[in-house]
């Protein structure tokens, strides 16, 4: 299947543009606005060998602690096809993490496994490569578009992250917003794929997409509400971030 509406990749705020971009994507980006909050609110403490998987332009790696992280980054050799090209990682073939055991004090890993046919065998890789009582976070989305075609596998519940995560000590599951901002989420999607126009037909209604907006800025302006507030049914989120210990 052709992918008709791909996403934005994620990149560090490592210049004035880029910080425009990072943060001022959050308004709309409303995965990687619940993302950034739960990494923002654990990495920082994170302290020696942290090891990120499928880190693609390693966009978290400034919310470490330089003087007491040493990061380490890995992601598929093929990583130019999900529109990333990082030279200070190391390539590796999407299973197996080319570290000793127990070399890790800390793990990031945010919105890959649903793109990992062989998901066990890679959850299983990261607790071998990790310390006991190591810490780590994993993120996941649950409403998500189909993305990265064809390489888009799998969308996960809060019962099978539990099997899948058996094997650590600690694994809690939390969730990423809530029915409202999913459903913003979608409306946000919608407008903006209508105008980006590839077809004569979508050209004739940018107007009405226009027109429109309003509309959708009191609609984000309830999503983010529903984020402060927590309101909203857990039970249909944006996606789930698992908090772990080895």
């Amino acid at each position: 299947m052709a992918e008709e509406f791909r996403p934005v990749n994620n990149t560090p705020p490592d210049s004035f543009t880029g910080k425009l971009k990072f943060f001022g994507r959050m308004l709309l980006d409303l995965q990687i606005l619940t993302i950034y909050r739960h990494i923002a609110k654990t990495i920082p403490t994170y302290k020696g060998n942290v090891l990120d998987v499928g880190c693609g332009q390693s966009p978290y790696k400034f919310l470490l602690n330089a003087s007491e992280t040493k990061y380490f980054g890995v992601d598929i050799v093929d990583a130019e096809k999900f529109d990333y090209n990082n030279a200070d990682i190391t390539p590796f073939n999407g299973v197996d993490i080319p570290f000793e055991d127990k070399m890790f004090d800390a793990l990031i890993c945010t919105e890959v496994l649903e793109h990992v046919q062989h998901y066990q065998k890679l959850i299983d890789e990261m607790h071998r490569v990790m310390k006991p009582g190591a810490v780590g976070i994993v993120t996941i989305p649950w409403s998500a578009r189909y993305h990265y075609a064809p390489y888009d596998f799998f969308r996960y519940t809060p019962s099978s992250l539990k099997t899948m995560f058996s094997r650590f000590s600690e694994g809690k599951i939390i969730p990423r917003g809530s029915d409202i901002s999913n459903v913003v989420n979608k409306l946000i999607v919608m407008w903006a794929r209508n105008l980006y126009c590839d077809t004569v037909g979508k050209f004739i209604l940018v107007p009405f997409w226009i027109i429109t907006l309003p509309l959708l800025g009191v609609a984000v302006a309830i999503a983010h509400l529903s984020l402060w507030l927590n309101l909203g049914s857990t039970d249909d989120p944006l996606g789930y971030t698992i908090i772990l210990k080895k």
